[in-house]
This record gives C-alpha cells, structure tokens and sequence, in this order.
C-alpha cells in the first residue's frame, strides 16, 4: 500500500493519533503533516501541507480530521488534485470512493469516535473507484 498522509488540527488531533496508530500497527506507511498537540492551532496549515504533499508524490491517499471536518475539507478541496470527501459513516466512505474516487477522507474529529472512525477508514480504504459513468464528472471537477 502507498504511503498515507495525515492532517488535523488540535479538535481532530486525538482521531488523527487514533488512525495513525491503527495504520502503522498494519504496515502501512504514514506521513503526519501535523498538527502534534491539542493546542489550538489553525487547520488551513496542516490542510494544505497535506494537499502539497499530495501534489509533490510524498503520499498518493489522505486522511485528515478537524472538529467539523468542514474547514480541513474546504482548505484540501481548494487543490485541483484532491478530492476530499466529508464522511462520518462508512456508507458514505465508500460512496465517496466509488463515485467521487475521493482521494482524501475526511472526518469530523468532535463527531466520530474512535470505533467509527476505524469503520470509516476501513472501508474507504478498501473501496475502489468504480470509474465508468463517474469518470466524466470527476474530469470536470477541476476549475
């Protein structure tokens, strides 16, 4: 598997610690752009570290976490390259994967637990992009 990168800011960072643990105690690679403590800090900054990592090969898939997961959302999704899917129930993950070929999860950090979030990241982990008649209006995401 490709190296994962992670992303939070303080609300979403005891949910980003949760699933950088469950990842590498599987094998899998991850990179953590921050943020490291619950100390407030702002989710642009850690939002678009990822996506640049992203963009410059340093991890193919993400995952990152705010309070809401809207903001972490917002900043990833000003990116061409990412497509960054708010999600808080694994049905959604893997909608978000076989029809939005989501590269990003996102998850609110105050919402899910960290059971959920477990469920949420398995799933969106193992859902392919279903291409097809999706692969036209993922083309046209970029403005």
């Amino acid at each position: 598997m490709n190296t994962i990168g992670l992303a939070s800011d303080h609300a979403g960072y005891p949910i980003k610690e949760y699933v950088k643990s469950l990842l590498t105690s599987r094998g899998i690679d991850v990179k953590d752009y921050g943020t490291y403590s619950t100390d407030s800090c702002d989710y642009p900054d850690f939002g678009h570290a990822l996506a640049r990592g992203m963009e410059n090969g340093e991890c193919q898939t993400g995952i990152a976490v705010c309070g809401s997961g809207e903001g972490i959302s917002m900043t990833l999704n000003k990116h061409a390259a990412i497509r960054a899917a708010l999600v808080w129930m694994p049905e959604i993950a893997a909608l978000a994967r076989q029809h939005n070929d989501a590269n990003v999860l996102v998850m609110p950090g105050r919402f899910v637990s960290e059971d959920q979030a477990r469920q949420i990241v398995d799933t969106f982990l193992k859902t392919p992009y279903e291409g097809g008649r999706h692969q036209r209006r993922i083309e046209k995401i970029p403005f």
